[in-house]
């Protein structure tokens, strides 16, 4: 079991990092939240817990132990699996988690993509007694998806004039997303103007070198 690797971050994608450590790069997958973090170049050190299959050996990576332990308390759920778990810690912080857990609220599990009604009782449940609130303060007010989401475009090579100014323009076109406070969402959502954008500009200058 890998519980934890420290190196020099190699790669940052949209789902998944590299991390090389002494010569080994070490694919992970993460949260929008955990990859704004990374920096190409940059020392990380991350906790990680390994999902080993009869196909597949795939490692996640968390900013600490206690996310790693929401998510592998998360998965131990009949029907959660590792994707069900990253998403609901895409949408949710771990303390709020653990208080809809404690409180058997339903709606917040619900608010995850792929987690149905259904599901979301069988969650709340399965999870009674194992997650408890940690009494974190700070935590329903955790960083705001606006800046997490500008950092991971930053982090992908977006100059933060650039980025802002997509994120800007990306919220006033989908209001009710911006609201939801989704970052995995809206991350997409960014980077799908941020490609339109780039689109329209190359074939604006190519329009304008023909008419020379």
């Amino acid at each position: 079991m890998i519980s934890s690797l420290r190196g020099i971050v190699s790669y940052v994608g949209l789902n998944s990092a590299v991390v090389d450590v002494n010569g080994f790069g070490m694919l992970v997958q993460a949260t929008p939240q955990t990859l704004a973090t990374l920096h190409i170049g940059r020392e990380a050190e991350l906790s990680t817990t390994m999902i080993v299959r009869e196909d597949s050996m795939t490692l996640y990576a968390f900013e600490d132990a206690s996310q790693r332990e929401v998510f592998e308390t998360l998965i131990s759920v009949s029907g959660v699996g590792p994707r069900l778990g990253l998403a609901a810690l895409s949408v949710h912080s771990p303390e709020i988690l653990r208080i809809a857990a404690a409180e058997g609220d339903t709606k917040t599990f619900s608010k995850v993509p792929g987690i149905g009604p259904k599901l979301a009782s069988r969650m709340v449940l399965e999870l009674a007694g194992k997650l408890v609130p940690l009494g974190e303060a700070s935590a329903p007010a955790a960083q705001a998806w606006e800046d997490q989401v500008l950092e991971a475009l930053k982090g992908l090579g977006w100059t933060e004039k650039d980025a802002g100014a997509a994120l800007d323009n990306t919220a006033a076109e989908h209001p009710e997303a911006a609201a939801a406070g989704d970052v995995a969402n809206m991350l997409r959502l960014t980077l799908r103007s941020l490609g339109q954008d780039g689109a329209r500009s190359g074939s604006a200058r190519r329009t304008a070198a023909g008419a020379r």
